[in-house]
């Protein structure tokens, strides 16, 4: 069994290139909308899709909302994706990259279960949990 994850967000071409940059992952198989955008992009690493990107069709901005929420109340979604990385230095980078423009909900460090780990809501509205 494998969960299948899509992030619906706006500006997938820009973010397509960001989680590439950010987590190694290439352009799998992918469909546009006619304006440019991607219905759905698949973001692969050694050809298994990891997750995939489909521009939003709301008018809601997830990251606006979800800074709304948290300022009022300190909340975290409902939903994170958590990524285990090879190496602190690709968590370093891939936190870099989403950390840009973004909401940094735990900054870079250790937990007991963990040599680098940090949380982070990128401008896109999605909860990163990245760690070793």
């Amino acid at each position: 069994m494998k969960l299948g994850a899509t992030l619906y967000i706006h500006n997938t071409v820009e973010a397509v290139e960001r989680y590439s940059r950010a987590f190694g992952l290439t352009l799998g198989y992918h469909e546009l909308f006619p304006d440019g955008t991607y219905l759905h992009a698949a973001l692969c690493k050694d050809g298994e899709e990891v997750f995939a990107v489909s521009e939003s069709q709301n008018d809601n901005d997830a990251f606006e909302q979800f800074m709304l929420k948290a300022s009022l109340q300190n909340a975290r979604p409902t939903m994170s994706y958590g990524l285990t990385l090879g190496s602190a230095d690709e968590v370093r980078n891939a936190f870099t990259l989403l950390a840009e423009d973004g909401h940094v909900m735990m900054q870079l460090g250790s937990l007991p279960w963990s040599v680098c780990c940090a949380e982070v809501v990128d401008k896109y509205g999605i909860y990163w949990y990245l760690t070793v």
